[in-house]
């Protein structure tokens, strides 16, 4: 069960949001409509309140399912979707049709947190923050949040916002023990700095860190080899503590900032209750120790790149 004072905070917005969310990237409706009703409604009644979506997840597909199931549920929740800009999409006429289209798929009158998608675009990151705090300024958007972002346009996003009295909110980026690159990159750094949510994607790196086993399809190289120690590190203490590896994997990432707030993707009930479960206990000093230095080699590639 998640309680409110285990929520996080979305930086400075005053948005608050249960400290694991719901990824949607697999919820494609007409495909697997009553699973993902049942994932929404178990995370719901577990207290969770954070979901995240895109336009791009199946072309809509993700954020039409999503808008159903709230539809069927009166509690009070946190969405977040992303505008994808794409070369061709340069004006802000463009930017407010997209805005528009993500609400009517949702059926919300606003988003609570809109993320430009990735920063690979021919616009500025100035004119696409000018383009969200029309958005905010409209009643449409109450939190901004930018995803893919390396920590220097992360600073010009935040300086431009603050022209608006606008804080920027989230950064949504690829975070977990086998991919740790925002410690090293600046990221986590400038979340810590600028007081903002770095949003984790792909925490359980798409089932790697799930199952207590090393796959046979792994190869012997040197990676592997470290990831099998990993692995074996957080089998040993999802053991001890009666735990799934999956749990152990997200219990160090909340552990490791309380600016992360991880997002695993889940489509079934069992997933979900499983995911929030890893709330329940307190991960000690030398497990998030042992972790950390089983995981270090991957963390120094980084490094070196």
């Amino acid at each position: 069960m998640i309680h409110e004072h285990q929520y996080r905070s979305l930086g400075t917005s005053g948005i608050m949001v249960s400290p694991l969310g719901v990824g949607t990237n697999k919820w494609m409706q007409g495909r697997n409509d009553e699973p993902v009703s049942q994932v929404a409604q178990s995370f719901l009644d577990a207290g969770g309140n954070f979901f995240d979506t895109a336009e791009v997840y199946g072309l809509g597909k993700s954020e039409r399912l999503l808008g159903t199931c709230l539809q069927q549920n009166t509690r009070p929740v946190v969405v977040a979707s992303k505008f994808a800009p794409w070369p061709y999409r340069l004006s802000c006429r463009q930017f407010m049709d997209a805005l528009d289209a993500s609400l009517s798929r949702l059926g919300l009158p606003a988003i609570d947190l809109y993320y430009i998608h990735w920063p690979f675009t021919f616009l500025k990151v100035e004119t696409l923050m000018d383009m969200m705090a029309q958005a905010v300024e409209a009643g449409k958007v109450r939190a901004v949040g930018v995803s893919n972002f390396n920590a220097g346009q992360m600073r010009r996003a935040a300086a431009r916002l603050a022209r608006y009295d606008i804080p920027l909110a989230a950064n949504e980026v690829h975070y977990s023990l086998l991919h740790r690159k925002p410690e090293v990159n600046g990221v986590l750094d400038a979340c810590r700095e600028l007081d903002v949510a770095l949003v984790a994607y792909y925490p359980l790196e798409a089932g790697r860190l799930k199952s207590k086993e090393t796959s046979s399809s792994s190869s012997t190289s040197i990676s592997a080899k470290q990831e099998g120690e990993l692995r074996k590190t957080l089998t040993e203490i999802a053991n001890k503590r009666g735990k799934s590896v999956s749990q152990v994997s997200l219990n160090w990432l909340l552990r490791r900032d309380k600016h992360v707030i991880p997002i695993p993707g889940a489509t079934s009930a069992r997933h979900v209750l499983d995911n929030v479960d890893m709330l329940s206990w307190e991960m000690a000093d030398e497990e998030f120790a042992a972790i950390d230095q089983a995981s270090s080699p991957l963390h120094h590639e980084y490094q070196r790149q």
